[in-house]
């Protein structure tokens, strides 16, 4: 439970970086472009092209280091696990080890890597996005993403408003977990001692009044957005219109260019 400051989706980092300064609708409509190049790649050098880009990216911005490795802490479980079922379950190739019936093979190595890889730059993209974006601007750039939808009587709006309001509270409630743990630690609960399963009950101090916590803090919101007469995007105008400028344009096209480069140097 220590890395509950590790926690990095959802904070904003203010800059004047050029990716600062992108229209949020520009910067998630790039984004979609990369992720979708990023899964067509097949092989190693597609990915050390998208790890250029990224490192260009990156030093763009001026961003520490210390936020993204961070961002990587909590999904380092589930790339572990993906990398271990690969290198086990995955056959073919020459055979490194063998014990029984199973077996580390040339293939399972491969793809364990190449899959691990895959998710670590899926999380380092989204999270050069989400550390340069306000919520507010996030929550515009995916309600206009999802407006030709509107046709499907997809409510766009509120998908918007609800991933920013889950984004916004990602920190807050792990501050809030992060108290309930010192206090229960200081009455004596210990969450570090024992096998899994006692580790496991340990957690039900903690749980408990987590979700008291979060369902208080989401009764609250509701009131504050009632008493403010939201009723969804219905006739709802914006107190700051975005514009869309050249340099958007051209950073959608420099991630076009760049989607087909990947596919291209990673076929």
């Amino acid at each position: 439970m220590s890395g509950m400051h590790s926690i990095t989706l959802g904070h904003y980092l203010p800059g004047n970086s050029l990716l600062h300064r992108f229209d949020p609708r520009a910067k998630l409509l790039s984004l979609l472009i990369i992720i979708t190049a990023l899964f067509l790649v097949n092989t190693f050098n597609g990915m050390l092209f998208f790890v250029f880009f990224l490192l260009v990216a990156f030093f763009s911005t001026n961003l520490p280091w210390r936020y993204f490795l961070r961002g990587l802490k909590p999904v380092l479980y589930i790339v572990f696990f993906t990398l271990v079922i690969h290198v086990l379950f995955t056959k073919g190739g020459q055979v490194f080890w063998r014990f029984g019936m199973l077996t580390i093979e040339e293939r399972g190595v491969y793809l364990g890597l190449f899959m691990t890889l895959r998710l670590i730059l899926l999380v380092i993209a989204t999270l050069l996005v989400t550390l340069t974006t306000t919520p507010i601007a996030f929550a515009d750039g995916i309600e206009f993403l999802l407006r030709p939808l509107r046709f499907l009587k997809v409510p766009g709006h509120e998908i918007a408003m609800m991933m920013t309001i889950a984004l916004r509270f990602i920190p807050t409630l792990m501050e809030e977990s992060d108290k309930i743990r010192k206090a229960q630690m200081a009455r004596g609960a210990d969450f570090e001692s024992g096998n899994v399963f006692r580790r496991a009950h340990s957690l039900v101090p903690l749980l408990v009044p987590l979700f008291v916590s979060a369902f208080r803090r989401a009764d609250d919101l509701a009131v504050a957005m009632e008493s403010r007469c939201y009723h969804g995007g219905e006739n709802r105008t914006k107190m700051r219109q975005q514009q869309i400028t050249a340099l958007d344009y051209l950073g959608v096209l420099t991630a076009c260019g760049i989607a087909v480069a990947i596919v291209f140097t990673g076929v």
